[in-house]
């Protein structure tokens, strides 16, 4: 296998949210997790990341016109996969039951932003 990711429905609560990212959500709020992202380690460092992200994302917010959602939600594996998803926007939430940094972005940030992740051609 060269590259794979996994998009699963989720909840989270707002009380997991920051203050000023959780403003007017109800307290369950219906989310995309982003549960795996993986690319062979012989293709990394060569952007292709950023390519698996996009095409992820793309599919996250397909999936919210279907079920619904208004977070993108990622549990990192580490700080280098935490850096990742923050160069592209992700927010770090504060978790105390998951043993990695979880982050967050909203579906609508997410569905503006997408045509400004660089792609390789």
């Amino acid at each position: 296998m060269v590259a794979y990711f996994s998009l699963a429905p989720t909840v989270i609560t707002r009380g997991s949210l920051p203050r000023k990212l959780g403003r007017g959500d109800p307290t369950s709020i219906p989310a995309i997790l982003l549960a795996r992202l993986a690319l062979h380690q012989s293709l990394q460092g060569q952007d292709l990341g950023a390519e698996l992200l996009y095409r992820a994302l793309e599919r996250a917010i397909a999936a919210t016109e279907v079920v619904g959602g208004r977070y993108v939600v990622v549990d990192a594996i580490n700080e280098t996969a935490m850096a990742f998803y923050e160069h592209f926007g992700f927010q770090r939430v504060p978790s105390l039951a998951l043993p990695g940094p979880r982050l967050v972005r909203k579906v609508s940030d997410i569905a503006t932003s997408l045509g400004s992740i660089r792609i390789p051609k």
